[in-house]
């Protein structure tokens, strides 16, 4: 067996062609909307990686908390699990606390990361490479949308979307997503979830608004990756970074707007863009979970619940209670 291997079933035409269509349904809509996934370029993806060390940024500190103290029970929760595949592995840093717990149960391990960023695939990639000589590892370039239908099948899986990530999915696109994976399962196979909980809405809006100005760097490149692939002329510097929480949905929304009225050109799709002063870009909502519907909305996708580990920013916790969970749903 190959024990390191990168496919790029996502190449930059089809990525381009994807964001055409994108930006057709979304910059020309009334509400303007872009999704998330292009704020991953390199540079995105390094200032990401910033973003999770920032003071106010609690969701990386605690999930990687609850993941230090519980990936044995986590592990132990899916009998006969030997292959971890990871859907927005982005650099992967967390990684190692679940692999490390697999090889504490079976030495039969195997790791197929899964993002949409070729960059951040191969740091990722090369990293454990040094850490795990023997692993084999079949990293994949792909939206975490896709179906699981095509991916490498290395064992008994475990499908780990972690960070929060599952709530950039509105919900119907979540239903959506979540039945699919669901569908690629086989009885007996699990879903791994990191999910940011409702709590007091100040806090919620400090971690998408940091005082260093790291996350406006952030949802701004986005427009220059909208430039690069849409062949478009947007000043990033002419768009203010706005963070609102937005209580009817209980989720998080980062915007982009307009500090004054402007004409863009989308070159990829023929057209001008007109912008009046304080018109907005959503580019990515966040979702905060409460347990009871989540757990409803894994069951309708036809998964059974079979742990929820909790724990907050003082201190971990085995209750409901909490600011951050991993939840673990086996295929049904």
């Amino acid at each position: 067996m190959t024990l390191t291997r990168i496919d790029i079933d996502l190449p930059e035409h089809q990525l381009r062609e994807t964001l055409v269509a994108d930006a057709a349904r979304g910059l020309l809509a009334a509400a303007k909307t872009c999704p998330p996934k292009y704020f991953y370029d390199q540079r995105g993806s390094e200032l990401f990686e910033q973003i999770c060390g920032l003071p106010e940024y609690y969701p990386t500190r605690i999930e990687r908390r609850i993941l230090t103290r519980w990936a044995d029970e986590i592990v132990a929760a899916v009998p006969a699990f030997t292959s971890l595949v990871e859907l927005g592995s982005g650099s992967s840093s967390k990684t190692p606390l679940l692999l490390d717990a697999l090889y504490r149960q079976t030495p039969a391990v195997s790791y197929v990361p899964v993002d949409v960023s070729l960059h951040a695939l191969v740091g990722a990639v090369g990293a454990l490479r040094d850490a795990y000589r023997t692993l084999p590892i079949h990293g994949v370039v792909r939206d975490f949308e896709d179906p699981l239908h095509g991916l490498p099948d290395l064992g008994h899986r475990v499908v780990a979307l972690l960070g929060g990530t599952i709530g950039n999915l509105d919900p119907r696109t979540r239903a959506g997503f979540l039945a699919d994976v669901a569908a690629g399962l086989s009885t007996g196979e699990g879903l791994l979830l990191g999910v940011d909980l409702v709590k007091e809405p100040r806090r919620l809006v400090r971690a998408y608004d940091d005082a260093a100005g790291t996350t406006r760097l952030f949802n701004q490149n986005m427009l220059n990756v909208l430039n690069r692939l849409l062949d478009a002329d947007f000043e990033p510097d002419r768009f203010d970074h706005v963070a609102v929480w937005n209580e009817e949905q209980s989720w998080i929304e980062m915007r982009l707007r307009a500090r004054e009225a402007m004409k863009i050109r989308l070159g990829s799709l023929d057209a001008l863009v007109g912008f009046e002063e304080g018109e907005e870009i959503r580019t990515e909502i966040s979702t905060k979970f409460r347990r009871e519907s989540l757990e409803r909305e894994l069951e309708a996708a036809g998964f059974g619940t079979r742990g929820w580990w909790v724990a907050s920013e003082d201190e971990g916790c085995a209750g409901s209670a909490g600011d951050y969970a991993v939840v673990l749903g086996v295929r049904s």
